[in-house]
């Protein structure tokens, strides 16, 4: 089946004639890459292994009671404050983040406390923590150069490493670079609407991302486009497998892992065309690991190995479905889901432009509704409208 897509779907140049008008479009890659610095970029899953795991290895946790604690500020720096551990002789320095955490968890204004001199901030810190009164906190030190305090959780804090993510991913991935057919994705020309699958791992381009505080990774299979029925000029409707996630294991965010199917991927990250999102989160909780473990890891695994044929029986399930064929079904099929009058007239009239006919089947709906949906401004009402167009994909 994929070599006849491929045959079917392939232009000259190589890429794939895509039409990204349709499904919706999703911004969350997008933001990572438009905020990492180059010393967050990875162009190959070893070398973020390598990063990640490194760092896990130069690290210990510990639970300790809160008010053993002693909390130093150099008199002469105001920058300079340092938490004294029991059984420690030198103070540690918190990083930025941990020290946010541990102000959160004793109740003081972090914000407040970093416009202080260091002993004024020292003093209010020592006793939010002598009368601390969930009594123990976790806490994970990191010996890079000089030992630094990277995090300050609760004691029943589940940690998933970073590197225990990214492994689950170079199971299915490999190197993320092309060994197999996941690998960083390719890019959209815009001027011919054609998807490039094949483009180089640069700083640029990779979408392999770690800081101090977060891992996140974006993959696609779009080697081995999924053809889903016809476009209006009787072109294949193509697709490709795609999903990221995302961890940190000094508490900044959960643990996460999105899967979708998507037409294609633009030089800054943005995915267009996306359907089917699936999207799994899980809480840094007591049990936390065993759920990673149990729960997401396989998710992922499956996702990578399982067969597009219930993806594509769906939308042509959602094709063929016919649920209006006049002006008056088409408004009583939509404002009965919801949509303002506004809203359905503006559906209609999408479809009607780029398909050249009204809406009938429960497809040309969706397609509709995600259209109109891309032009909300706010986001709370755009991902409201592409909630009611999934469900009426679902349905179908």
């Amino acid at each position: 089946m994929n070599s006849e897509i491929i045959d079917a779907g392939r232009d000259i140049s190589g890429g794939y004639k895509v039409d990204v008008s349709r499904g919706t479009n999703v911004d969350r890659v997008s933001s990572e890459w438009f905020s990492r610095p180059d010393d967050e970029r990875y162009l190959s899953l070893d070398d973020l292994f390598a990063s990640v795991k490194g760092r896990a290895e130069r690290s210990r946790t510990r639970t300790v009671e809160s008010a053993a604690i002693r909390v130093e500020a150099h008199r002469d720096d105001p920058e300079k404050l340092g938490l004294v551990l029991p059984g420690a002789d030198e103070p540690i320095a918190p990083t930025h983040w941990s020290f946010g955490q541990i102000s959160s968890l004793v109740g003081a204004p972090a914000a407040y406390l970093r416009q202080l001199p260091a002993p004024l901030a020292g003093i209010n810190l020592q006793y939010g923590l002598t009368n601390h009164r969930a009594e123990q906190i976790k806490t994970m030190e990191v010996a890079d150069g000089r030992t630094e305090l990277r995090a300050v959780t609760g004691p029943d804090y589940g940690r998933i490493y970073d590197h225990e993510l990214v492994s689950a991913v170079q199971r299915i991935a490999g190197n993320g670079t092309g060994d197999t057919r996941w690998k960083v994705p390719g890019v959209l020309d815009w001027s011919t609407g054609i998807y490039n699958p094949r483009v180089d791992v640069t700083k640029e381009t990779t979408t392999l991302y770690a800081s101090d505080r977060d891992v996140f990774l974006f993959l696609v299979d779009d080697l081995n486009p999924i053809k889903a029925g016809l476009l209006p000029d009787g072109s294949p409707d193509l697709y490709f497998r795609g999903f990221y996630c995302w961890n940190s294991e000094v508490g900044a965010k959960t643990l996460g892992i999105a899967s979708f199917y998507l037409r294609a991927v633009c030089q800054n990250r943005n995915l267009w065309g996306v359907e089917d999102f699936q999207e799994i989160t899980i809480r840094h909780s007591k049990y936390a690991a065993s759920r990673f473990a149990h729960e997401a890891a396989p998710a992922l695994a499956r996702f990578a190995e399982s067969s597009p044929a219930p993806f594509i029986d769906g939308i042509r399930a959602a094709r063929e479905k016919i649920v209006a064929r006049t002006d008056e079904d088409r408004q009583d099929f939509l404002r009965k889901r919801g949509f303002s009058k506004a809203e359905t007239g503006r559906i209609v009239e999408t479809v009607l432009a780029e398909e050249a006919r009204p809406p009938e089947s429960v497809f040309d709906f969706v397609q509709g509704i995600t259209a109109v949906a891309r032009s909300k401004p706010q986001q709370d009402a755009r991902l409201v409208m592409e909630g009611k167009a999934k469900a009426l994909l679902e349905k179908a």
